[in-house]
């Protein structure tokens, strides 16, 4: 059988210990802060404005991630345990809820358009996400439900889990799961490709804040159903970063329309104005 699995969590420096998890996750960060640098002059941003953003926009997105998870993750936490990331329970939500907060924040203060640095940051923000994602694979978690058909038990479509490190897994032990952490790496992608052409092609200031909503949005939604390990609200049954994937595909949608379709609206009640 075609095992995936069994990577080395991680090397040490002397007695330092450096998480291949934690070497990807700033790997995304980096290319994603490359990305906008580069591809700042497609909205009109000075391109060494990024160091002032990302002194926002990293830290917060950190908070943000560890508070989103502690927040749905079902159990109490300490504040010494809370403090303590490097034993994992990160949420990538949190970190994009954070990250925008930081954004806002610097976007206030220096008094720039939000939307013309969000459209910079989104195509970097879903490259490093995939990037992000292979992390998953190496701290084995993130998978999905189990797979008992042999002919699907190989890459990519499949990983086999040696031992559960997860919270809130319900896989039932060791044995082929779902690759979904390869899934949205992959969707991730695809979504970069898209969201830059936007940036290219487009002038108009959220599109490509609002097409990250959709396409992250809708990949979500979907591999978050297939996840052994989703975060629930309370006691119920609904994953809330499905929930939150879908309101962000509505929210993206109502940007485009207010974007592109009620200019036109706008323009046409207008003209019947002047014209009668």
């Amino acid at each position: 059988m075609n095992y995936v699995s069994s990577v080395n969590p991680g090397f040490n420096i002397g007695s330092l210990h450096i998480a291949w998890y934690g070497v990807l996750i700033a790997t995304g960060m980096l290319v994603a802060i490359l990305f906008c640098w580069f591809f700042a002059k497609y909205r009109g941003v000075k391109s060494d404005s990024f160091v002032g953003v990302a002194l926002w926009v990293i830290p917060l997105s950190i908070i943000g991630a560890r508070l989103y998870y502690i927040a749905f993750s079902g159990r109490s936490w300490t504040f010494v345990e809370a403090l303590q990331i490097w034993h994992g329970g990160m949420a990538i939500y949190g970190g994009v809820i954070g990250g925008a907060i930081g954004l806002l924040i610097y976007t206030l203060i220096h008094k720039k358009n939000f939307f013309d640095y969000g459209d910079i940051i989104v195509p970097g923000l879903i490259i490093a996400q995939s990037i992000g994602r292979w992390g998953n694979f190496i701290n084995q978690e993130a998978f999905g439900w189990p797979v008992t058909n042999s002919a699907y038990q190989t890459f990519p479509f499949a990983v086999y889990i040696e031992h559960c490190v997860q919270d809130g897994c319900t896989c039932g032990g060791s044995g082929w799961h779902m690759a979904t952490f390869f899934y949205e790496s992959y969707l991730n992608l695809i979504g970069f490709a898209i969201l830059t052409i936007l940036l290219v092609y487009t002038k108009k200031s959220g599109t490509v804040v609002a097409g990250y909503f959709i396409w992250y949005g809708i990949v979500r939604a979907i591999v978050e159903t297939f996840r052994t390990d989703a975060l629930f609200i309370g006691n119920s049954s609904l994953r809330v970063s499905q929930l939150l994937s879908i309101i962000l595909v509505f929210v993206g949608l109502c940007m485009l329309f207010y974007i592109y379709i009620l200019p036109i609206i706008k323009t046409k009640i207008n003209k019947k104005a002047n014209n009668s």
